[in-house]
């Protein structure tokens, strides 16, 4: 998971949804239905609005545009963060979206899209907090905690660029979504979270001076979407991803979530 530099260079001044000269080209699923999972735990990627209770995030304006520029039907559903990735290589789902990392491993078991995002992982922290200021001397305190998903690779970050690389250290705490870590955070039962960068303002900016982002960068992740192995979707999602990247949707999008949006107003 969703934590993440995004290139916010370049902002577009154009409308989200403009369809350029190359959207002619691109190729037409003729309205087939699509079936998208997601786990909705990760802003501003994907999560359930407070306020209105609809799924929403960059990631659903990206594959609802991606759906528009090929003319296909888009039906969600969810699943856990770890069933995600086994059920779509089970063709359970046609898509998944999650801020999924590109990995090796993971292409065993499914296919790719391009990148449609790169991100880093930053240490978010309680806004008082000034027993660490960073990833080395986090280590080096024994009595602090992580919260982590499993699986995921803020979980893998914190194993092995922060910790002793043993993934059962019992200095990190496990969760089911990446909203109930931050909670655990909030409610000081663990110590730091580890976030993309964007994600990790986003919940600053509305925390009111009780969260904070801490150190440098852990790293660098690819995020993409991923499919059945050999599916046909993934050659005509690349090409939607890449006439959005070069007509400034993409900068859009990130300008929208990352900079725009305010979580929890």
């Amino acid at each position: 998971m969703f934590t993440r530099r995004t290139v916010l260079g370049g902002l577009a001044a154009l409308s989200l949804f403009t369809m350029p000269a190359i959207a002619a080209e691109l190729p037409d699923l003729g309205g087939k239905t699509v079936v998208v999972v997601t786990e909705n735990a990760y802003p501003p990627l994907q999560f359930i609005d407070p306020k209105t209770g609809k799924q929403i995030g960059w990631e659903y304006d990206a594959v609802d545009e991606i759906a528009k520029r090929l003319n296909f039907k888009v039906e969600y559903l969810n699943t856990s963060w770890d069933a995600m990735i086994q059920s779509v290589s089970d063709h359970q789902y046609d898509m998944g979206m999650t801020g999924i990392t590109i990995r090796d491993d993971r292409k065993e078991k499914v296919d790719f899209s391009d990148p449609y995002m790169r991100s880093e992982q930053f240490m978010l922290v309680r806004g008082d907090e000034t027993r660490f200021d960073g990833a080395k001397s986090f280590a080096e305190n024994p009595d602090l905690l992580f919260g982590a998903q499993p699986g995921t690779t803020p979980f893998y970050t914190a194993v092995y660029e922060v910790l002793d690389g043993d993934e059962a250290n019992p200095r990190i705490k496990l969760f089911e979504t990446f909203g109930a870590t931050v909670q655990a955070l909030k409610a000081g039962d663990v110590d730091a979270v580890l976030t993309d960068g964007t994600a990790g303002k986003g919940y600053v900016d509305s925390s009111d001076g009780g969260l904070k982002l801490v150190g440098g960068p852990l790293g660098s992740e690819d995020f993409g979407f991923i499919f059945p192995k050999g599916s046909d979707l993934v050659a005509p999602v690349n090409a939607a991803i890449a006439s959005m990247k070069e007509d400034g949707t993409m900068d859009a999008l990130n300008k929208k979530w990352f900079l725009d949006y305010k979580m929890g107003e």
